[in-house]
C-alpha cells in the first residue's frame, strides 16, 4: 500500500459570494498529495442540484463561508492514493457525495466515502442518481416505507429527484401521480406517472379526482403554503415527506427561518390523532454522530440504485452535459426550471 506523492493540477469553479451564475470564477491550483486514508479523484461527471442553487443565494443550511468550490456529488476515477489506501483502487471508477468541492477536474476525498460504480454504467448516468437516487430510495423505503399497490404523489416529477422517485416507484408496483409543467407531461407519462399541471390553480383538486380515497405518501420539495394541501391529500396511515423549501428559495432574510417554521408545522401535524405522519428528509442525518453507520447506509442504498441503472430498470434523466469551464451556463440552465432531469457537468472535451 504505497502512497502516491505526485502533485495534481486541478481546475476548480469557485462561488465567490452572492453572485448571479455568470459571477462564478474558474481557478487552477496544485492539489496537496492525498493524506492518510484519502485518494485523488479525476472528475468524470458532477452536476447541478437544488443545493447549489440555494448556496448561490447563501440560503443552504451549513454551507461554508464564501468563497468556496460548489459541487454536491460526482463520479470519478481514482488517480492517486494516500497512506493506508490500497493502490488497487487506482484507475477504478467510484461515486462520492461531497456536499461541496465537486465542481473541479480533480479533488481529494476520503477513501471510506467511495462507492463503486458498476462496469458499463456511463459516468453521467451514474452521476444523476448519486444524491438524487439515494434521496429517492431513502425517502421511499426508509421514511415513507411505501409498498406495492400504494398510490403516491411526487411534486416536480420532471426534476432530478422527482423523475427518479417516479421510476423507482413504478418499478416497485406503486401508482404515481406526478406534478410538472404541461411541457413535460409527455415525458412524465413516459416515466410511468399520471401528470398534473403544477401551474393549475386547481392542482390539488385534480389530484383528489385521480385518488378520491387519498394517497399513501406525498413527496414535497416545495414547502410553503402548499404544504398544507399536500398533507390533506393523505389517507389515514399516509406519510408526508418534505425534503426542501423551494417556495421560499428567493425570499430575502434569514435562510433558517422558513426551515424552523416548517419543522414546527411538521411536528404539530405528527401529533394529531389521525394516523397520518409528516417528516423532513435530511440526507445527512446521522453523519455527525454515527459516521460508520451513515457511510454503510449510503453505500448500501446507492449500490441498490446503481444496480437498477445497470440493469436498465432505472433510466437516468440527463438534461444536458456541459463542460466544467461553462459551469455558469449549467447553473443558469438548472435554475431556469425548464429541464427534465439533471444538468450534468463533465470534463473539458
Amino acid at each position: 500500500m504505497n502512497a502516491t506523492t505526485a502533485t495534481t493540477r486541478a481546475t476548480e469553479v469557485v462561488l465567490p459570494g452572492l453572485v448571479e451564475p455568470e459571477g462564478l470564477q474558474v481557478q487552477v491550483r496544485d492539489l496537496p498529495a492525498p493524506g492518510e486514508g484519502q485518494v485523488v479523484l479525476r472528475m468524470e461527471a458532477t452536476g447541478v442540484s437544488f443545493a447549489e442553487q440555494q448556496m448561490r443565494l447563501g440560503k443552504y443550511y451549513d454551507q461554508p463561508a464564501f468563497p468556496f468550490v460548489p459541487g454536491y456529488d460526482l463520479v470519478g476515477t481514482v488517480v492517486a492514493v494516500g497512506p493506508g489506501v490500497d493502490r488497487a483502487l487506482e484507475l477504478h471508477r467510484f461515486a462520492v457525495v461531497t456536499k461541496v468541492g465537486a465542481w473541479a477536474s480533480h479533488l481529494v476525498v476520503e477513501a471510506a466515502d467511495l462507492v463503486p460504480v458498476p462496469d458499463g454504467v456511463d459516468a453521467a448516468a451514474a452521476e444523476t442518481v448519486v444524491v438524487n437516487g439515494v434521496t429517492a430510495w431513502q425517502m421511499m423505503y426508509r421514511t415513507a416505507k411505501v409498498k406495492r399497490g400504494d398510490t403516491i404523489v411526487v411534486l416536480g416529477a420532471n426534476g432530478g429527484v422527482g423523475s427518479t422517485l417516479v421510476q423507482l416507484a413504478r418499478h416497485a408496483g406503486i401508482k404515481v401521480i406526478g406534478t410538472a409543467s404541461a411541457r413535460h407531461h409527455d415525458a412524465v407519462r413516459a416515466l410511468g406517472a399520471i401528470p398534473v399541471d403544477y401551474r393549475d390553480p386547481d392542482m390539488y383538486a385534480k389530484i383528489r379526482e385521480i385518488a378520491p380515497d387519498g394517497v399513501d405518501a406525498v413527496f414535497d420539495h416545495v414547502g410553503g403554503a402548499g404544504l398544507k394541501e399536500s398533507w390533506k391529500l393523505l389517507r389515514r396511515g399516509g406519510t408526508l415527506v418534505n425534503y426542501g423549501t423551494a417556495a421560499t428559495k428567493d425570499e430575502p432574510g434569514n435562510a433558517m427561518l422558513p426551515v424552523l417554521l416548517l419543522f414546527a408545522r411538521l411536528a404539530l401535524w405528527n401529533h394529531l390523532p389521525n394516523g397520518k405522519g409528516a417528516g423532513f428528509y435530511n440526507f445527512w442525518a446521522g453523519k455527525r454522530f454515527r459516521l460508520t453507520a451513515f457511510r454503510a447506509r449510503l453505500r448500501d442504498d446507492l449500490t441498490q440504485v446503481l444496480r437498477l441503472v445497470g440493469t436498465g430498470a432505472l433510466t437516468p434523466q440527463i438534461a444536458a452535459r456541459i463542460p466544467l469551464s461553462q459551469a455558469a451556463s449549467a447553473l443558469a440552465l438548472a435554475e431556469s426550471r425548464t429541464v427534465l432531469g439533471k444538468v450534468v457537468i463533465v470534463p473539458e472535451p
